[in-house]
């Protein structure tokens, strides 16, 4: 057997090799969207990924015969960091080729490094936190790649699951096709006489984004604080996603509703990057980078997602919570006036939230793709 060698990252060169390892192993498989090297520096990266601070942590990679085959992250949260419902112990980036041994041998090294931490239950993955990307693909593997959600194979989830780890939550991913009556800017719940002084839609303020994000974090900690997995969203955290978002966000692509002159909730669309990075492999210097900026300024998107969602917990379960929602939905699809967009992407949603998940339903949204979190034992 061919021998399988577990490195950890250290230094430049092992870092950007664990940064492209998908987009070597996964190339040319249907549904795969290689992300932008440079943008997964930003993620990775210690030094500019606040998330980094909240954790211990350690990456790998996995090199067979001299060529990459596979990388994994483990991370502990430190103390005074909790989870809701799960481990701190978790790991992420799990990416491998169709071969049993290598996932053994990442996940080996990543589960004898958290016991090592005292841990006893691992989650994942967490890439790196459930405030980015998180979840292995179960479903929808062919779907439309979406900006900022990880892909993986089919044969994936069968090898985790053969390796032990079992389902801890599915999140959902929801699909809306744009109908030519989606164009018409007709009356919605915010034209209600009930509704029309009480309910007001601002857009956020990318020149004042320092001042908005505070706003934007409160909501959004609150909306999700007693959500399975949830980690507070510090500050450091949101600023350094929005540089990123500054970038792609149209000017009109956020939103907060105000509810009797109060912040309730918020939304932020993005245009699916994809669309103009697909065939680059990744690669943004040095030929790259001309091309992404000079389609940036004349690419017509078909496609969208809502990365960023937050209403009031207070509002949960409540019929004005409801009306909060279906004003959200309604806005969306009425700035959708103004753009070609086709189809937007709605994710994720945990499985049991069903609070949310009517109300997307109900507009004609179907189930596009599904992301599992898992979970093992470690001290079986």
């Amino acid at each position: 057997m061919r021998k399988i060698e577990i490195k950890p990252v250290k230094g430049l060169g092992s870092f950007l090799d664990f940064c492209k390892v998908p987009r070597i192993i996964y190339k040319g498989l249907k549904g795969f969207a290689p992300c932008l090297d440079a943008e997964r520096w930003t993620l990775y990266a210690h030094m500019l990924n606040p998330h980094f601070k909240l954790v211990d942590s350690q990456t790998w990679i996995a090199r067979r015969d001299g060529k990459l085959v596979g990388r994994i992250l483990a991370q502990v949260y430190k103390d005074g960091i909790k989870p809701v419902g799960a481990s701190p112990a978790q790991f992420g980036c799990l990416d491998c080729i169709d071969d049993a041994d290598v996932l053994k041998a990442l996940l080996t090294t990543a589960e004898d490094w958290l016991r090592q931490r005292g841990a006893t239950t691992i989650h994942g993955p967490f890439s790196p936190s459930v405030n980015a990307e998180c979840g292995m693909l179960v479903e929808g593997f062919e779907a439309t790649p979406m900006i900022f959600m990880p892909w993986n194979p089919a044969y994936l989830p069968a090898l985790l699951e053969k390796a032990g780890y079992k389902k801890a939550r599915d999140l959902i991913s929801y699909r809306y096709d744009v109908k030519p009556e989606d164009r018409t800017d007709k009356p919605g719940v915010m034209a209600r006489p009930e509704w029309q002084q009480r309910l007001k839609i601002r857009t956020i303020d990318l020149k004042t984004i320092a001042e908005e994000a505070k706003i934007l974090v409160d909501i959004f900690n609150d909306a999700w604080s007693q959500n399975w997995g949830f980690v507070p969203f510090t500050y450091e955290e949101f600023m350094s996603t929005a540089d990123g978002m500054k970038l792609i966000m149209p000017p009109d692509g956020g939103f907060i509703i105000e509810l009797d002159g109060e912040a309730q909730a918020f939304g932020v669309v993005l245009p699916n990057l994809h669309e103009i990075t697909n065939d680059l492999d990744g690669k943004l210097f040095p030929l790259g980078f001309p091309k992404v900026v000079s389609r940036a300024r004349h690419h017509i998107y078909q496609s969208g997602r809502l990365a960023l969602f937050g209403i009031r917990r207070a509002l949960h379960r409540k019929a004005v919570g409801g009306v909060v929602i279906l004003a959200l939905i309604e806005e969306m699809r009425r700035r959708s006036c103004n753009y070609d967009i086709q189809h937007v992407e709605f994710g994720w949603v945990l499985e049991d939230n069903e609070g949310m998940r009517r109300p997307i339903e109900m507009f004609g949204s179907k189930v596009d793709k599904v992301h599992r979190i898992y979970e093992k034992d470690l001290a079986a």
